[in-house]
């Protein structure tokens, strides 16, 4: 994604207040949700749908096997992520979009349009490290001032999961161009 979009994208997340809730957490007694928690479940599903679709281009498309490894790694923690939102929204009667925005499928092909080339690692890259950097942002207003306990919970919890990709990222980023 573009440092512009992403700009863009982060501003509207952090006004929706987004983020993403393990698996366990769609177990707790439902609570009603607070104005910003559709919203907030709506955009952190869409960004879980986006980081999915962007590790696995990366093992389709990366040079560097750290690119590729940590697309896998990401790929797999948003997918376990991204079934608990949906957990979470179900319980909460929030509707999801079936797939990524058109933004989304813009910044996807922009970085596409470089596979196979180290133009490719270092672009996939700067979009990881971005999207990450908002996510983190986003789930740290959410357990500040989040309405829905279960919703504050879910962000307290995937807090380190996001931050583990973002050193991931950092250190793939050192790799691959140590200068």
């Amino acid at each position: 994604m573009t440092a512009v979009r992403r700009m863009a994208t982060a501003a509207i997340l952090v006004a929706l207040t987004a983020v993403s809730a393990p698996p366990a957490f769609a177990a707790a007694p439902a609570e009603a949700p607070a104005a910003t928690d559709a919203p907030f479940l709506t955009t952190i599903h869409q960004a879980n749908l986006a980081e999915i679709a962007a590790g696995e281009d990366a093992g389709k498309n990366a040079r560097a096997a750290c690119v590729k490894s940590v697309g896998a790694r990401i790929v797999r923690d948003h997918r376990k992520l991204d079934a608990g939102v949906i957990a979470l929204a179900g319980k909460l009667g929030v509707t999801l979009p079936a797939g990524l925005s058109e933004a989304q499928q813009e910044d996807l092909a922009a970085i596409q349009a470089k596979a196979g080339t180290h133009a490719y690692d270092t672009s996939w890259l700067a979009d990881q490290a971005t999207s990450h950097i908002a996510a983190l942002a986003l789930i740290d207003t959410e357990v500040k001032t989040g309405g829905n306990a279960e919703v504050r919970a879910a962000a307290a919890a995937a807090r380190p999961v996001v931050a583990t990709h973002l050193t991931l990222i950092r250190a793939c980023e050192a790799e691959i161009d140590p200068s």
